[in-house]
C-alpha cells in the first residue's frame, strides 16, 4: 500500500517531524491571522474533520510517542483529503507552502492505524520516501 503525508518544511518541535497540514492551519489560527470569518470556517471544518476522521486515541494521552500520522492512498483516505479545501486553502492564501511526502512501504513503526490513516514512531530512514511541493 501507498502512504502521504502533507506537511509543510517546519519541523514540529514535539514530533521532530514536518508539521502536517491539520496543525499548519491551527497555528495560523492561533496567530491571529484569519480573518474572523475564516476562523468560524475553521472551526467548523474543524468539528467536522474531527467526526468524519478517526482521532488516534494516542493524542487524548499527549502523544507520548510523537507519532505523526500518514494517510492511506485508498478510497478513505483520498475521499478524507480531497475535502480538506478549507485547510489547502488557508495554506495557499497566508503563504503556507505544502509538501507531500509518499512512500509504498511502512514509513515507521506503526502504532496506530483505520480506514483513513496510520500513525508511525520511529521514522524508518532506509524507508524509500519521495517529497515534492504540493504547491
Amino acid at each position: 500500500m501507498k502512504y502521504y503525508r502533507i506537511h509543510t518544511q517546519d519541523t514540529a518541535y514535539y514530533t521532530n517531524q514536518p508539521r502536517g497540514l491539520f496543525t499548519a492551519v491551527w497555528k495560523l489560527v492561533e496567530a491571529d491571522i484569519l480573518t474572523e470569518e475564516e476562523q468560524k470556517e475553521y472551526w467548523k471544518n474543524r468539528e467536522y474533520f474531527e467526526k468524519a476522521l478517526p482521532v488516534p486515541p494516542f493524542y487524548a494521552d499527549g502523544n507520548p510517542d510523537r507519532a505523526v500520522t500518514w494517510f492511506k492512498n485508498n478510497e478513505n483516505g483520498d475521499r478524507i483529503f480531497e475535502e480538506m479545501t478549507f485547510y489547502k486553502d488557508m495554506a495557499k492564501k497566508y503563504g503556507v507552502k505544502l509538501y507531500i511526502s509518499e512512500c509504498c512501504e511502512l514509513p515507521g513503526e506503526v502504532v496506530y492505524e483505520d480506514d483513513f490513516q496510520i500513525a508511525v514512531k520511529n521514522v524508518n530512514d532506509k524507508a524509500h520516501v519521495t517529497t515534492s511541493e504540493l504547491f
